[in-house]
């Protein structure tokens, strides 16, 4: 407004006044200032606030991937806000134990998703039901009360918990499964390649091929009793 109201004097001393000198000139911009000033007093300032973009989610051009992103960040926030209100030390350990696992289970399938089929039942059910256990294990112990119900379901959480951990940890280990295998292959033709050419004596051979483990692919879904 006090700049419309400055421009607008310009234009009103043009109407009513000459303007073709100097001097008119010095009074109209001494007349339009004056009125920039007042206009600006009684107006004030107003700051307007644009709210940022919102950040963009990450996304990698493969739909399940990034469904699995989405859903694996939710799911270790979901588990970090039930620890933070639990009380119990031990199954509080046991939770951390579980985020740390399944943000390196996301980490192995962002990594490699061609393992995304080796994950689906462990996204789609265990990893729900889990949060599902624990999730009325909080509500349970908001009660404050020491009722056979509650307090038989929150004994049998706590000493399920280990299990669970257990075989996510498998579920781990399955996605190395197909890489070990290779490794392991690589690991015996190369021994039998370094005898062949004679760069190894037979005790030593005979030592790191008794030490070589046979590594088993575990392709399939973990098994969980919930």
């Amino acid at each position: 407004m006090p700049y419309y109201a400055a421009a607008g004097v310009w234009l009103l001393y043009a109407l009513l006044f000459p303007l073709y000198r100097p001097a008119h000139f010095l009074i109209v911009a001494f007349a339009s200032a004056a009125v920039f000033l007042v206009m600006r007093a009684v107006c004030g300032t107003v700051t307007e606030q644009v709210p940022d973009k919102p950040a963009q989610p990450e996304t990698t051009g493969n739909a399940e991937l990034d469904k699995m992103i989405r859903e694996g960040a939710a799911a270790i926030e979901q588990m970090k806000r039930l620890n933070a209100s639990i009380q119990d030390p031990k199954l509080s350990a046991e939770i951390d134990r579980l985020e740390d696992v399944c943000g390196k289970i996301f980490d192995r399938v962002k990594e490699d998703p061609s393992r995304l089929p080796q994950i689906r039942k462990f996204m789609d059910y265990y990893l729900p039901t889990t949060i599902k256990i624990l999730g009325a294990y909080e509500r349970m112990g908001a009660q404050g009360v020491s009722g056979e119900n509650i307090s038989s379901t929150m004994t049998r959480v706590e000493n399920m918990m280990g299990t669970i951990v257990g075989a996510f940890e498998k579920q781990l280990d399955a996605l190395f499964g197909a890489e070990a295998m290779d490794i392991s292959t690589d690991i015996t033709v190369l021994e039998n390649l370094m005898q062949r050419e004679g760069l190894v004596t037979d005790e030593l051979h005979e030592s790191v091929s008794g030490g070589t483990a046979t590594a088993t692919a575990a392709e399939g879904d973990i098994k969980l009793e919930l």
